[in-house]
């Protein structure tokens, strides 16, 4: 117990980075409690190393209880608003641009298949693309190429 007296700051300090590390790394900064409680260990260990409060257990509980008090209160609503801010603009992959010619008439109510890459995906398309047109994959969810016709 001595020896943990005796190097609180640098278990404080140590103790801060870990708890940093499993929130950003395996939480991905979705709950901020460890995110907070890392910053009041780190915090206090730095606090404790300088000498701007004793090294004791009761003294460093307190300074962190504190710092952890104060940092959800200042940083709650600015790290949700950063949280908050999403991208709602879906991700182009590889499959949109691809472009081929259609064996079958495609509409609104017929969706024949196009085998691609080994995978049976199933057309559809928001006008009337006649048989034998030349087409481009606008959008591609799980198995459905959603597609236009090309004009030339």
């Amino acid at each position: 117990m001595d020896w943990a007296i005796n190097n609180l700051s640098q278990i404080l300090f140590i103790l801060g980075l870990a708890l940093l590390a499993i929130e950003i790394a395996v939480l991905g900064f979705s709950t901020f409690v460890l995110f907070f409680v890392g910053v009041a260990a780190l915090l206090s260990g730095v606090l404790i190393f300088i000498g701007a409060i004793p090294e004791t257990l009761l003294s460093a509980s307190l300074s962190v209880a504190v710092i952890t008090a104060l940092a959800a209160i200042l940083l709650w609503k600015p790290l949700k608003n950063m949280q908050n801010k999403v991208d709602t603009k879906k991700a182009k992959g590889d499959l949109v641009g691809h472009r081929f010619v259609v064996d079958a008439a495609v509409s609104p109510t017929e969706n024949p298949t196009y085998r691609y890459s080994g995978i049976d995906w199933k057309l559809v398309s928001t006008e009337l693309i006649p048989a034998g047109s030349k087409v481009e994959v606008t959008e591609a969810d799980v198995g459905v190429f959603h597609i236009d016709k090309v004009v030339n």
